[in-house]
């Protein structure tokens, strides 16, 4: 049918143009965002790109859902705004009949972002959270660059070895600043290496001093060594807990605690929300050409910022305990549904009572 196969058509170019331009803009500031993470340490910065495709694919759904809604809205405004929409409707097509080929375009995209949701979403977020701790997770040892002053895991000390360090586990030219209790230790030498004895690995610094500071007695100890040695503590990579966005939807219903419940209505919500935001996208843009589509692209913008954090809300609303899950998408998503049912009637009314008249009995005073 050529009403279903043009409304199609349209609706997929504007799907794809959307798509790529957000997809663009998202991965820029994502981008951004990650070099920023790996310059404060927070990043393995030879894992930059790794992390960067983690999430542009846990955030995928958002951009979905977005595309779809936007390339709709865009349509159904064209088509109003062209007197196109007035042309259908004359000829007996009214906005309901719009629903067929929007979801024969869309139902794919639905289930997708439901997927995406469901199993995408805390599967980045895993790859995510096992890089991130891996990093900062690691010994002190492996922290130290030359050249750098690096951090240790605890935060407590400061390291520091010059360029000219002859390989990996030698270093000339050591500093390291360190601070227990009320006491400030700075320890400089010459040159350090690392010793393993018996399976523990050792800081052994040579021709150096040490400068203890206790602000609080107002004490400074200097003292000269020839050769000191201490044993590193290497933090070791011991499985940490999995938050709730990184945990499968099945895992979350099996451990029904107020943050795993808020997290999946969180997910089944994202799906709910883009299958109404579709119907929205439908029902709201209703353009007079002689007043413009301004106003209808801008009540079509609110209503899906407004409902999408609504959605983001609930997520705090079921962990709080405020709200039960069941209860709150029902009461938060079948309103919504509703509402763009009703929406979608009163458009078909024009049509109704169109119609009504032309098939509607002989008006009074007619011949008999």
């Amino acid at each position: 049918m050529l009403f279903h196969s043009s409304f199609r058509n349209e609706l997929g170019r504007y799907f794809w143009a959307t798509l790529v331009v957000l997809v663009t803009i998202v991965m820029t500031v994502m981008l951004i965002r990650t070099l920023g993470q790996a310059s404060g340490g927070k990043v393995d910065p030879q894992e930059v790109s790794l992390v960067l495709a983690y999430t542009m694919l846990a955030n995928v759904h958002t951009l979905l859902t977005m595309s779809l809604y936007i390339a709709t809205v865009a349509t159904m405004s064209r088509m109003y705004t062209d007197s196109e929409m007035v042309i259908w409707q004359s000829s007996g097509q009214s906005t309901t009949r719009l629903l067929r080929p929007a979801l024969r375009f869309a139902w794919p995209w639905l289930l997708t972002i439901l997927g995406l949701a469901m199993c995408a979403w805390p599967w980045s977020n895993s790859q995510i959270l096992e890089m991130r701790e891996r990093y900062e997770k690691r010994g002190d040892l492996e922290r130290i660059k030359t050249g750098e002053f690096q951090e240790s895991a605890n935060g407590k000390r400061v390291f520091f070895i010059d360029k000219n360090s002859p390989s990996e586990k030698q270093g000339s030219r050591v500093f390291i600043f360190s601070e227990e209790k009320d006491t400030q230790s700075i320890i400089t030498s010459q040159t350090g290496f690392i010793d393993t004895r018996e399976g523990e690995r050792f800081l052994v610094l040579n021709h150096g001093q040490r400068v203890d500071i206790n602000p609080s007695k107002e004490e400074i100890k200097v003292i000269a060594f020839e050769s000191h040695g201490s044993r590193v503590e290497s933090t070791p990579l011991a499985a940490s807990e999995v938050e709730a966005q990184a945990t499968q939807a099945w895992d979350l219903w099996r451990n029904p605690t107020p943050i795993n419940l808020s997290e999946l209505t969180w997910r089944i919500g994202l799906g709910l929300a883009s299958f109404n935001l579709l119907l929205l996208a439908i029902a709201i843009p209703f353009i007079n050409p002689r007043t413009g589509r301004s106003g209808s692209l801008i009540m079509a913008m609110i209503t899906f910022f407004i409902y999408y954090n609504l959605v983001n809300l609930s997520r705090t609303w079921v962990a709080s305990g405020e709200y039960a899950m069941v209860p709150l998408l029902v009461g938060m998503h079948l309103p919504v549904f509703v509402l763009a049912v009703l929406i979608l009637y009163g458009r078909q009314q024009p049509s109704l009572f169109r119609r009504a008249r032309q098939v509607g009995p002989p008006a009074l005073g007619g011949q008999s």
